[in-house]
């Protein structure tokens, strides 16, 4: 009993554990894995790029919007460790026609390499917005705009570079989100800010999503004396009467992603991420108001400016990351369904009244447990005792029916047959026939059992019998009750979670799926605990309803035996 009321208190002490086990995992709900290939089978990056802005793209074949909060505030974003958070911005995010576009900070992209990742979270009700584009990009991106914003062109860089003036039309659908339209007149004027102040020794970079309906003319980008244009196919960098253009054309109606390069006098240009030429020029110190699209037919999106000249590995990676459909970036789906522990999340919406149940039914599987491992000890025990006697008793069946012979004196030094039932039962006939035996010795007449005798012994021995049956299957009757108690507590407990699940729908007015799923799961977890507990216990209480009544019925026929093999010896 000392030993089923400790096993009773670790349940109890395991069940009430739980709940606080599962509030230490994650709040969110869902995850996924968005992994990067750098090496020649996604887009090969030969050197390593660090604080590059992301842009991951979010739609109803890759993401479940009816999972994640309306406005899509929950969503978080981690590294490689799925530990360490990163820095991110929601550009759009449209649940209603399942897309979202949104811009996150890679600390570091690895190069040749397929071990760099991206976590993305979400399906937490209490997740407040945390997305801010001025912490995106990194100290050197001065200016970055996408045209997604409703009240003008918006600089989302910390530096605030905003439009002052803008002509350029809206487009709805670019290469990432919206863009702007240029008609040749249009253009956007930048006013003149100190983060706009362009130096000739620290160099900068120019990068931009193109769209020409004309290739013959339009400026992509002006400050101070140089400007970026379109010259007969190619992008140009003039500056005080000298130009560099690049070697590769664009192509007319095609969005492609230019970015130019400037340090130490020499300009490089880049087409969709791959190197497009270079050519020597000189651009003076700039400053003052920047004018884009200037004559210009056609689309621009994502435009960006960055001090200092951007590595070709960072510019080829910011093109592929950008480009829909990139081979450098996938979701894997395999590390979807690791991530998410289903087991946390369901542990994480019981309720305490499921708790109290979960938590009787542990003490009901534990004692259950301990009731299969004793039973399984001592039935094992027996057949292994009852099979040795059994072969000595077939062996030197008179001797041992002699009270006084010496066999019968070594059968006690046996320590093993201690656990036969069978050597019980034979020691209850012997000792009834030593007992008539040692009666007859002091009457002086000869040694026998007569018939009255050994109706008194079997009646010994049916008791016997009886007895040793109720020892077998003390306990069983705990087996039983797990088997027929514990679904039925399971059912109490779903049932009752269900009842406040819908009272809580009904209290908050809310009655999509994301309000429902997870407390029916959660109060689905009561009945799968009971049985947990009913299943073993009902193949258990099977397999020693089997043992026991093999283990009677050779005690049964044994007991033939012995009341036959005794008449024979010693009636009259």
């Amino acid at each position: 009993m000392k030993l089923l009321q400790r096993l009773a208190s670790l349940a109890v002490a395991a069940s009430l554990s739980l709940p606080l086990l599962a509030h230490a995992g994650s709040d969110w709900a869902h995850s996924k894995k968005l992994a990067f290939d750098t090496t020649a089978t996604g887009v090969n990056v030969d050197t390593a790029v660090t604080q590059l802005p992301v842009l991951v793209r979010l739609h109803s074949g890759n993401f479940a919007f009816s999972e994640a909060k309306p406005d899509g505030s929950d969503l978080r974003f981690f590294a490689t460790d799925n530990k360490t958070e990163l820095k991110y911005h929601i550009e759009r995010y449209d649940a209603t026609n399942e897309l979202a576009v949104v811009w996150v900070q890679l600390p570091r992209l690895s190069p040749n390499a397929k071990t760099d990742a991206i976590w993305i979270h979400w399906g937490n009700e209490k997740a407040a917005a945390s997305g801010d584009s001025k912490t995106t990009y990194d100290a050197s991106q001065v200016l970055m705009l996408n045209f997604s914003e409703a009240d003008g062109v918006k600089d989302a860089t910390a530096n605030g570079n905003h439009a002052k003036e803008s002509t350029a039309k809206p487009v709805a659908f670019g290469p990432i989100g919206q863009a702007a339209g240029f008609d040749g007149n249009a253009k956007i004027t930048l006013p003149a800010s100190a983060s706009l102040k362009l130096t000739a020794s620290e160099g900068w970079t120019y990068s931009a999503w193109v769209k020409p309906t004309a290739l013959d003319k339009g400026t992509l980008w002006s400050l101070g004396g140089f400007s970026i244009e379109l010259a007969a196919g190619h992008v140009a960098l003039r500056s005080e009467g000298k130009s560099a253009q690049s070697s590769t054309p664009l192509k007319t109606g095609n969005w492609q992603h230019v970015a130019v390069t400037y340090g130490a006098g020499k300009a490089q240009f880049f087409v969709n991420g791959a190197p497009a030429g270079e050519g020597a020029v000189n651009v003076a110190d700039a400053s003052g108001d920047a004018v884009i699209g200037a004559g210009l037919v056609g689309e621009l999106d994502a435009v960006g400016l960055a001090r200092g000249a951007r590595s070709p590995a960072y510019l080829k990676a910011l093109a592929a990351s950008e480009s829909a459909d990139t081979p450098m970036m996938g979701f894997d789906d395999t590390a979807e369904a690791e991530g998410v522990n289903y087991f946390a999340i369901l542990l994480g919406a019981v309720t305490i009244d499921g708790w109290v149940v979960i938590g009787i039914l542990g003490i009901m599987a534990v004692i259950s447990l301990w009731v299969m491992v004793t039973k399984t000890i001592n039935l094992s025990r027996a057949e292994k005792a009852n099979v040795v006697f059994l072969q000595l008793f077939k062996e030197k069946s008179e001797m041992l029916l002699d009270p006084d012979h010496a066999e019968v004196q070594a059968l006690t030094a046996r320590t093993e047959l201690k656990y036969s039932s069978i050597y019980n039962l034979y020691t209850v006939g012997l000792s009834e026939i030593a007992h008539r035996f040692a009666s007859q010795n002091r009457q002086k007449i000869p040694n026998r059992l007569s018939g009255a005798a050994l109706e008194s012994i079997r009646a010994a021995l049916d008791a016997t019998i009886v007895r040793t049956g109720q020892r077998f299957n003390s306990g069983i009757v705990l087996l039983t009750i797990a088997i027929s108690g514990g679904p039925f507590l399971g059912l109490l407990g779903t049932v009752v979670g269900v009842m406040i699940t819908f009272a809580a729908i009904a209290a908050a007015g809310d009655v999509n799926v994301n309000a429902i799923a997870p407390g029916i799961a959660a109060a689905l977890v009561a009945t799968v605990a009971g049985l947990a507990v009913a299943i073993p216990a009902l193949f258990a209480y099977n397999w020693f309803a089997i043992k026991i009544k093999n283990i009677s019925a050779d005690t049964q026929v044994f007991a033939d035996e012995f009341l036959t093999k005794s008449a024979e010896l010693h009636s009259d």
